[in-house]
């Protein structure tokens, strides 16, 4: 199990005394990483862009920062690693990048669990782009059980089809909890018989990772997946930083959803033809979030650290490779401890008659994050005087909209706990606690 305490010392949002529950929003960013911006901003200089030693060293900073965020998803390389400045940027790439490629008659699968990033696009697509060009494309959307939370994978099933496009799907609900069977929905969209640009008969497969990655061990390879999404300022960095996966042949035919700058071959610029970089630069307009991505880099590292050995420094700001045995066993390390956390928070939780709990009702099933809604009163209200009781929770629809609204719950929110690596059980007893005193007469 991941050695709390010696995790909590390094984080001045806790030390400061906040109770911090409202992480599958943002996470908190560790001092290591401070320090480290502080030392990064002496020699600060752009990539790809200069000749002094300043330049060169950050570019190799920024380029071996690739490497790490390749090694920790099981990317072949860094070739298959582009930056943007958030998962949901990263989303619309691939729905820009693609959008020549729809047919007339085609569809686009989702889910009513999906973040709004992984569905506003699609439906833009399909209800203001494309019919422009007097192309017509629909937006299908599987269903959920309302009780238990899981994915309706006959529903889903029954929406992909020999036009089915594109197969897009929260990996983890940051709503419900649940933990979606990626492999099985793989499965289910290579069974399509869609014919890509490329040959291949399958649905293309778009995973919102960006409450997965966080929690939990993933290995793009292993999974198959075509395009896999997340966020840094979920796992410990700043914000400013999301990712795209996607398989390197894809990139390598796809169109840039961004022009200019250093995705432009160098010289190749004339008005009869325009070169673009090799991958993964190819996708790079302008000058990228350098102190960002580096930082991105080196959470990934921290995470290791704290996760492995916390307080000794056997990844963080080393050329160590991030071999995927022990990738997954930090993960693992992860995913137990988080799992241990929800399972306390819906025990206690679920001792409220009052309170309507959603999402799977097997920890196992479930991120460390739950959200309930409370009889005759709002959510914003509970939320509210969680935090004048010191406990920092998030009311809304998390983005969630089409969930929400699945339920009929009006006004379309729930009031969410979340936790991670560095909450502890007391943590979450305090939260608990509070919202008993919240929502009892």
């Amino acid at each position: 199990m991941i050695e709390t305490k010696k995790i909590r010392k390094f984080f001045p949002a806790i030390k400061s005394g906040r109770i911090l529950t409202n992480n599958a929003a943002s996470t908190q960013v560790p001092i290591q990483l401070f320090d480290l911006l502080k030392k990064l901003i002496v020699r600060y200089d752009n990539v790809h862009r200069g000749q002094s030693q300043s330049s060169i060293l950050t570019t190799e900073e920024f380029e071996s920062s690739y490497d790490t965020i390749a090694q920790f998803i099981g990317a072949p390389s860094r070739k298959n690693i582009i930056l943007y400045r958030n998962a949901t940027e990263a989303i619309n790439s691939v729905m820009y990048s693609l959008m020549t490629e729809f047919k007339d008659g085609d569809n686009v699968v989702t889910t009513f669990m999906e973040h709004n990033s992984n569905y506003v696009p699609w439906y833009a697509l399909s209800k203001e782009i494309l019919p422009k060009f007097g192309i017509n494309v629909e937006c299908r959307i599987a269903k959920f059980d309302k009780e238990t939370g899981e994915l309706d994978l006959d529903h889903l099933k029954s929406l992909v089809d020999e036009r089915t496009k594109l197969v897009c799907c929260v990996g983890a609900s940051n709503f419900l909890g649940t933990k979606n069977p990626m492999k099985k929905i793989r499965a289910i969209a290579d069974a399509s018989g869609y014919v890509q640009p490329n040959g291949e008969k399958k649905s293309y497969l778009l995973i919102d990772g960006a409450q997965v990655v966080p929690n939990m061990f993933v290995n793009v390879s292993q999974l198959d997946v075509d395009f896999f999404v997340w966020s840094f300022h979920k796992m410990l960095a700043p914000f400013g930083v999301g990712a795209l996966y996607a398989r390197q042949e894809l990139l390598e035919k796809m169109r840039p959803f961004l022009y200019g700058g250093d995705m432009i071959a160098e010289g190749q610029v004339s008005p009869e033809k325009v070169m673009y970089n090799q991958l993964p630069w190819k996708f790079t307009a302008g000058t990228p979030n350098i102190l960002g991505t580096i930082l991105s880099a080196q959470a990934i590292r921290l995470l290791m650290d704290f996760s492995l050995n916390p307080g000794k420094k056997n990844y963080f700001m080393t050329k160590k490779a991030l071999e995927a045995p022990a990738v997954e066993e930090a993960m693992k390390a992860v995913e137990e401890h988080e799992t241990m956390l929800i399972t306390e928070a819906l025990g206690m939780l679920e001792q409220l008659p009052s309170l309507r709990i959603f999402g799977p009702k097997n920890p196992a099933h479930r991120t460390s994050l739950v959200a309930f809604t409370c009889a005759g009163k709002s959510p914003f209200a509970i939320a509210e005087e969680l935090s004048a009781r010191g406990v920092e929770s998030r009311a809304g629809c998390h983005c969630a909209t089409l969930a929400h609204h699945y339920y009929g719950l009006d006004p379309a929110a729930s009031c969410r706990l979340s936790f991670y690596v560095y909450n502890d059980l007391e943590d979450v007893r305090k939260a608990c606690s509070a919202v008993k005193k919240c929502v009892q007469p």
